[in-house]
């Protein structure tokens, strides 16, 4: 069922942004007077469609293949590869007919209600559940074997990451892997230290998932179970006289001691107290840690709007990060590249519009900066070719626009197969 519930929204986000793109490209064709052939959702490979239907001088469908969507603007050279009409003479409703700054505000339709269909989603979270974030000031960290290696110890408190002061604990390890950061500065116990950074983990850090986790100290908020002599605001120190800081901590001693009764040290106010506790057949002792403070503001419809429009902008700086590591062959970010599997793993297994939207809204930033690289193929290369135009007064002939989309086309069949097999190799293993 989860699984079932993952797809679907896959499907339905993808659908959605996807539509959202190519209606850019739509509606400004339109707009210039270019007519427009076919507007599909997923591709028709071999003519094969799910559903058609002809209004006015268009078809619209869904196609069988669901790697995408596209529009067939007539007079272009696009993924349809239909060379033939090219060798037609020009006509007044086709692209190529048309002043360079149209074709262009055409070429860029797609990215820009992607990147507007995000603004307007982060404005709406805003205003409706506002932001929350634990802060990473006063909290500590429980490391998992990556960050060990690179020298993090648990219950550091991470200070600053060279010059810049991390403020949200959950972007800590994102801020690491971002901002090349050459020397790590944390506080362990009163002591405060200055951690190299060896880049050659980089890649390490990309695929490491809760590489950071919230070191959660063992301060009861409530108590159930046999064990209502513990009480709100105990702080359990030691378990059997071995001594403790962190939840995480007494997992393994509880765990061992299943169905006893065991010893808790306990500082009350000013007292030590030593409490017999009962650990039951799970390995727990009846009580719920407090969790450290979290950061809420609401906003209201006005003040959303420039929130929503910083928190879109921030992502798309994030990401384009994102990409630069991705560039760089020794980081091997390459392997955090992933497919519809990978982006499946990310929806929660329960409907949550807050989290729907968030996802929506940062894949639509994805979607816009990805068909930004300028790769024929994709609106990017059509961009590029059309400022180069534009620039020098030249336009490139249909045979080489031809010969890039071909290369065009290769390179990102590539980039899928990376992307698939990556996933793959993650399920493997």
């Amino acid at each position: 069922m989860v699984a079932l519930l993952k797809t679907l929204q896959v499907i339905l986000a993808l659908s959605l942004l996807i539509f959202i793109h190519e209606l850019g490209h739509f509606a400004w064709a339109k707009l210039f007077k270019i007519r427009v052939e076919k507007f599909y959702l997923f591709f028709d490979i071999g003519g094969k469609a799910l559903w058609r239907h002809k209004k006015g001088e268009t078809e619209f469908g869904i196609g069988w293949l669901p790697l995408g969507g596209y529009c067939k603007i007539s007079g272009m050279v696009d993924e349809s590869m239909d060379l033939e009409q090219m060798k037609q003479d020009p006509q007044p409703w086709e692209f190529r007919t048309h002043p360079a700054w149209q074709r262009l505000l055409v070429m860029a339709g797609g990215v820009l209600n992607n990147f507007i269909f995000a603004i307007l989603a982060y404005i709406l979270i805003m205003n409706v559940w506002g932001s929350a974030f634990i802060p990473n000031e006063g909290n500590s960290i429980w490391v998992n074997d990556v960050a060990y290696e690179m020298g993090f110890r648990n219950g550091d408190r991470i200070l600053a990451f060279d010059g810049y002061v991390p403020t949200d604990f959950g972007m800590l390890q994102a801020d690491l892997a971002r901002k090349d950061v050459q020397y790590a500065k944390v506080l362990r116990g009163t002591d405060t230290l200055d951690l190299y950074i060896d880049h050659s983990m980089i890649g390490k850090v990309l695929n490491s998932p809760l590489m950071f986790d919230l070191a959660v100290p063992f301060v009861v908020d409530s108590s159930y179970g046999g064990n209502a002599n513990l009480a709100h605001g105990d702080k359990v120190v030691a378990i059997d006289g071995n001594p403790l800081q962190f939840v995480q901590e007494a997992h393994s001693m509880l765990d061992t001691l299943r169905g006893q009764v065991a010893v808790a040290g306990i500082i009350r106010g000013a007292d030590t107290l030593a409490l017999p506790v009962q650990v039951d057949t799970a390995g727990r002792i009846g009580v719920q840690p407090e969790m450290p403070d979290i950061e809420r503001m609401e906003y209201s419809f006005l003040k959303a709007i420039p929130a929503g429009w910083k928190l879109a902008w921030s992502t798309v700086g994030g990401y384009l990060s994102d990409l630069k590591l991705l560039v760089q062959p020794k980081t091997e970010a390459y392997k955090s590249v992933g497919s519809f599997i990978a982006i499946g793993q990310v929806f929660p297994s329960a409907w949550d519009w807050y989290q729907f939207l968030q996802i929506l809204a940062l894949l639509s930033i994805m979607l816009a900066v990805m068909n930004l690289i300028p790769i024929p193929g994709l609106d990017g290369g059509h961009i590029l070719f059309t400022l180069w135009e534009m620039l020098t007064g030249h336009k490139p002939s249909d045979r080489f626009l031809a010969v890039m989309q071909v290369i065009g086309l290769a390179l990102i069949m590539m980039l899928m197969v990376l992307a698939f097999g990556n996933d793959i190799g993650r399920l493997i293993h």
